[in-house]
This record gives structure tokens, sequence and C-alpha cells, in this order.
């Protein structure tokens, strides 16, 4: 197996083969491929898929979660996990983009791709994929937003209420009120009343007699107009003399229909008279009931005061005016409750974020604690934990007995007051006080040397929490590990390809040089042909010039041909060396593999012990 030179414009990547094994291989490097990569990624940072941003990602995961995402987003069902396995093996790519993949239809998506285009990222095939599921995506973002704004408003107005929408159902009742009396007093009013009743009567006749008894003089149109006036148009001035007789007639039927009727007004407060008891004869019982119910009503509203009056009116007005007033009033004082209520929401905000932050800080704290504690670090963090303990319980043992020395020197003063109270002091009391100042110096002693201790066990602690944030985690040390492995690539790969321009300017010299004594060759050889061919002699010596160039130029030729073969010898050497560390490679890893996995087993294994032993 030999390994190829890599071509200008190509490049060495780390792939997986089958069986999961890096092996190095050649890819060509695509302008328009990075460029589509390039706009992909930006699609998906526009749609709000930020996983996209992280650099230790691949452009496989990337690609994919941001399809995984857009297709979750858009309520469609995928067997995908976003939190997928990375650097998996081609045969786990494959089948986690044919999920993908077999969405994609039923989302109805007007382009269609193929799982090994995703795999082997043909981004020139599948910028449209995902530029399409982010306008998909970012539709039903919208449309359930509104949804989800629409239901929450909802749910708000269900069990809760604004203050203008207590304010309008305050208001209701009473504008309901207001607005049925006014309705009421400026409502339509009868009349005229008919003296008999028009059963023979049309439809049309019947409908113009209503509208006159509530005073509305209206001519009701009849169907031949259209057709008349169309005559009429035609007709000139003697359309407009049917006109005025038409006009003419429905005049004399209205009049008729005046004269079968009489005025309700002139028939309040007077009495039943032998037409009006005739016209009720007609009705039927139901009427007769309604009739004498309205009657009554009418003669309560004679009696009280007429509404429709300018007194009426004027007083409605002053009444509405007046609960105007009342809830203005009302509504600044529910402002200024409002306000009140706003700065305590307010500040009661500010407090909670303090306490959230707060919160976090602490989490915070804890998660880089758990973090630190490993095999490597766990008997020194128990350690620092039982001097923390020891600390705290030394802090508590001083806060009691200063507050004990407290209340004794507090007794001891009140004593000491009784006593200059009573009288001198007697030798017994001196001794006594003298007792009490010499415990009082050993305590004060004693004091200072647990603060000097204190002091000694707080420096220890410093010293190790100090030690133990030098000493890097496992999870700092891969990253470490990973961006120095990152830099040494790229390293390597400037200078290779420094190497190869290097390697390419010397090849075009030496090949410039070879040219510039081929040309001076054969100038010389045009510049000494006419001369040679002037005579036989200077033919031959021409001939012999000339074989001695040629034998010059087989020569070089020789030496060349066995310099590439010795180049091409230090070639396959170097090529059976990089075999070599390659397979040492392959080899180096899965030792570490091997290690990794053993070191798992004993972390278990010591964990178990661990578990029994306690």
């Amino acid at each position: 197996m030999f390994q190829a030179r890599a071509r200008s414009g190509s490049k060495l990547t780390v792939v997986y083969d089958a069986e999961g094994k890096e092996i190095e291989a050649e890819s060509r490097e695509d302008e328009e491929q990075n460029v589509k990569l390039d706009e992909t990624i930006d699609l998906l940072l526009a749609a709000g898929y930020f996983r996209a941003r992280i650099k230790g990602l691949s452009a496989f995961d990337k690609i994919v979660g941001g399809m995984t995402w857009c297709i979750t987003t858009c309520n469609f069902d995928v067997e995908v996990d976003l939190l997928f396995q990375e650097s998996s093996t081609i045969g786990q790519k494959i089948a986690l983009v044919e999920k993908i993949v077999a969405v994609l239809p039923r989302m109805k998506c007007p382009y269609r791709i193929e799982p090994h285009q995703i795999q082997g990222m043909d981004f020139i095939h599948i910028y449209p994929v995902v530029q399409w599921l982010v306008k998909r995506a970012i539709a039903t973002r919208e449309e359930m937003g509104d949804f989800n704004r629409l239901f929450a408003v909802s749910q708000f107005n269900k069990h809760n209420k604004l203050p203008e929408d207590e304010r309008f159902q305050a208001n209701k009742l009473t504008s309901m009120t207001n607005l049925q009396n006014i309705k009421r007093t400026y409502g339509p009013r009868r009349k005229y009343r008919r003296l008999q009743p028009l059963s023979d009567a049309d439809e049309e006749i019947r409908v113009q007699s209503t509208l006159l008894e509530y005073g509305r003089r209206h001519a009701v149109s009849r169907h031949g107009d259209s057709e008349t006036q169309s005559k009429q148009s035609e007709d000139g001035s003697a359309g407009m003399t049917e006109v005025k007789v038409d006009t003419a007639k429905e005049e004399q039927r209205i009049k008729e229909l005046m004269g079968s009727m009489t005025s309700t007004e002139s028939q309040l407060g007077s009495s039943v008279t032998a037409s009006k008891v005739g016209s009720m004869v007609f009705m039927q019982s139901e009427e007769i009931k309604k009739a004498s119910e309205e009657y009554v009503q009418k003669q309560a509203e004679q009696t009280a005061e007429k509404p429709g009056t300018v007194q009426h009116h004027r007083k409605l007005v002053a009444t509405l005016q007046k609960q105007v007033e009342e809830r203005r009033n009302k509504q600044e004082v529910l402002e200024v409750q409002y306000k009140e209520k706003k700065e305590d929401y307010t500040v009661i905000k500010s407090e909670l974020d303090a306490l959230e932050s707060l919160d976090e800080q602490i989490t915070q704290e804890m998660n880089k604690i758990e973090e630190l504690e490993n095999g490597e670090n766990k008997i020194v963090l128990d350690k620092l934990r039982e001097l923390v303990a020891v600390n705290d319980s030394i802090k508590e043992k001083e806060k009691q007995y200063k507050q004990k020395c407290k209340e004794e020197l507090a007794e001891l003063q009140k004593e000491l007051e009784q006593m200059e109270v009573a009288g001198g002091e007697s030798e017994e009391d001196k001794e006594r006080n003298s007792q009490i100042e010499t415990q009082y110096n050993t305590d004060k002693s004693k004091m200072h040397k647990m603060r000097l201790a204190i002091a000694k066990k707080n420096r220890e602690i410093s010293s190790l929490q100090r030690r133990i944030d030098e000493v890097p985690s496992r999870a700092e040390l891969s990253q470490y590990q990973r961006r120095f492995i990152e830099l040494y690539n790229q390293v390597g790969a400037t200078h290779k390809e420094t190497k190869q321009f290097y390697t390419l300017y010397n090849t075009l010299e030496k090949s410039k040089s070879f040219l510039d004594r081929e040309v001076n060759l054969l100038n010389s050889i045009y510049d000494t042909f006419s001369a040679g061919m002037s005579s036989d002699a200077n033919k031959d010596q021409f001939l012999k010039q000339f074989e001695q160039i040629v034998d010059g130029v087989k020569a070089n030729k020789a030496k060349l041909e066995k310099q590439r073969e010795v180049e091409k010898m230090k070639r396959d050497a170097l090529n059976d060396q990089y075999l070599d560390l390659l397979e040492k490679k392959r080899l180096y890893f899965k030792t570490v593999k091997d290690l990794k996995e053993e070191l798992r087993r004993n972390e278990i294994l010591m964990a178990k012990m661990a578990e029994k032993e306690s």
C-alpha cells in the first residue's frame, strides 16, 4: 500500500473506515463547497440553531443536528437524538441520515436528496434543503407563537381581569339601564290607530298602513316601477305625465288610509268610545288582553312625569354627569393604587432577581466542586471538608464563649454596682475580684492562641485550595490535548504546504535553467550554421562540434536519470517508513483506547470496593 502524493488544491484529512479506524485520505478542496457550507451554517444560526457555533463539532454534526432541529420545530417526528454520538462510523452516519431523508417526503419538501450526499458533505445539494427547512421552521414557529399568544391571552382572561375590564363591568349595568331608558324615551310611538282591521287588504296596503300608524309617510314602490321608468325614459314628456298621475294616486291612497284612522293622543285620558269598542270586538282575546295592559301602562305614564320632555331630559343628563364624575374619582383612586402596587412589584422583582443570581452562583460553585472531586484529589477534598467543618465548629464555639463571657461580665458588673451601693469592698470580695481577673486573663490568652490556631488552619486550607486549583482536571487535560493536536496538525499542514512551495520553486528554477541552456545552445548553432556550411573544412568542424554537444547532452541526461533513480529510492524508503509509522499510530490509538477502558473498569472496581468497605 503506497500513499499517493497530495495534488495541488487538495489536502489530507483524517477520516474513519468501516471498522472505525482513523486513516488519512486525500480530499479535494472546492471553493464553491466551502461557500455553500458557510451559507448553510449562517442559515442555521439565523434560524436559532446556535449549536452550529461550536468550533469543536464537525460539519456533519452541525448539518445533521440543524436539519433534525428544523424537522422537530416543524412538528414532525424523527427518530434521531439531537445529542447523538459524535465521530460516528460511516454505517452509523448513513443510518442516521436515512431517518432524516425519510421524513422529508412527508413534509412535502420540493427538493430531493440522497443519504450519501449528506454523508459525503455535498453542500451544493444540501443547501436548498436546509434553506427550505429553515423557512418552514420559521413559518411554523410564527404560527405556533400566534397560537400560544392567543391561548395565553384566553387563559389570562378566564382567570384574571384587567382594570379596564373591571371598570367596564362596573359601568355596564348602569350604562345598559340608561340605554334602555333612552330607547324607551326616544323609541317609535304609535300616533294613529285603525278603526277597522285590514283583513281583506293585500300585504302592500297593510305595510303602508302600519307605517302610517307610527307617523311614517313613505310611498311603497311596486314591482312594475322599473319597467315604467324604462318606458318613461323612452317616451319623454309622456313619461313625466304618467309620473305625476302615479304620485297623485299615491297621495289619494294615503289620505284614504289616514281617514280610516284616529289619533291616539286624543284618545289618552278620554273615555272609551263606541268605535273603539267596536274595533276591539274584532280582535282576538290575546290582543284584547294586550290592549288592556297597554292602556293601563299609558295611564300610569300619564300620571307620572311624561318622558321626552325637556325637564326629563335635563334630569337624565344631570344623573349621567354625576355618575361620570363618580367614575372618574374612582378611576383616580384605582390609578394611585395601581402605581403603589407597581412599585411594590418592582422592588419584589429586584429582590427575586438578586436571589436568583445568588442561587445561580451557588449552583455554579457546587458544580465546580463536583467536577474537581475525582479519584486524584478526593482525599484532599475530604480533608478540606473536615478542616472546614472544624473551622465552623471553632467559630461557633467562639461565638458561644463570647456570649457566655458577655453574660458573666454583665452579671459581675451588676454585682459590683450592688456592692458599691452597699458599701466598701471586703477582703473576700477583693480576693474574688483578683481570681476573676486572673481567670479573665487566662481565658483571654487561650482565646488568642485559638485565634492563632484558626489563622494557621485557614492558611493551610488556602494553600491546599491553591494546590487543588493548580492541578488540571481530566476535562481540562483532554481539552488541552485536543487543542495541542489541532495546533500540531495546523503547523504540520502549514509546514508541508511551505515545503511543497519550496520544492515547486526549485523544480521550476531548474527547468528554467535547462531551458535557458537549450535556448543558448540553439542560438549558437543557428549563428555558426551559415559559416560552417560555407566550405567542406568548416562543415566537418561544425559536425564535430555538434557531435560533442550531443554527447554532452546525453551525459547530462544520464546524470539526471541517475539522480532521479536515487530520489525515487529515497521516496520509496520514506514511504515504507511512513507506513510503519501509520501502523505504530494505529497501535498507539488502540493501546490508548484499551488503557482508557481498563482505567474505567479500575474506577468501577475501586468504587465497588469503597462501597463494600463503607
